[in-house]
């Protein structure tokens, strides 16, 4: 696959603890990406963070540990990302997400 040098990064802020169908969402979001063939997704579990509720979760804290946050970056076209935005958009029930211009300057894999 080849990307314009012009892409787009989605950043999704979910909870680790938020599900889709029994899995975990980010996984669920991370393998979504690649069943549509979206350039590429990272999951990050944040090690402290807050959202809409105010409530921080931190992993120094032991009753909130299970709800770390969860940071999903996908990088493609601004068109792709658009398009499946609007697929995943009913399945996340909280969070937040964000497009921003990205300046692809090398995608490449090894040869097999």
């Amino acid at each position: 696959m080849v990307l314009p040098q012009e892409g787009c990064l989605l950043r999704l802020f979910i909870g680790e603890s938020n599900r889709h169908d029994g899995q975990p969402l980010y996984e669920w979001l991370v393998l979504k990406a690649r069943e549509v063939g979206l350039a590429g997704a990272t999951a990050w579990r944040g090690m402290m963070g807050f959202g809409a509720h105010s409530r921080i979760h931190t992993s120094k804290i032991l009753r909130l540990s299970t709800d770390l946050p969860v940071i999903i970056e996908i990088v493609d076209t601004r068109e792709k990302l658009e398009a499946f935005l609007k697929q995943i958009d009913p399945y996340i029930t909280e969070g937040l997400a964000t497009l921003e211009n990205a300046e692809i300057r090398i995608y490449r894999h090894r040869p097999e």
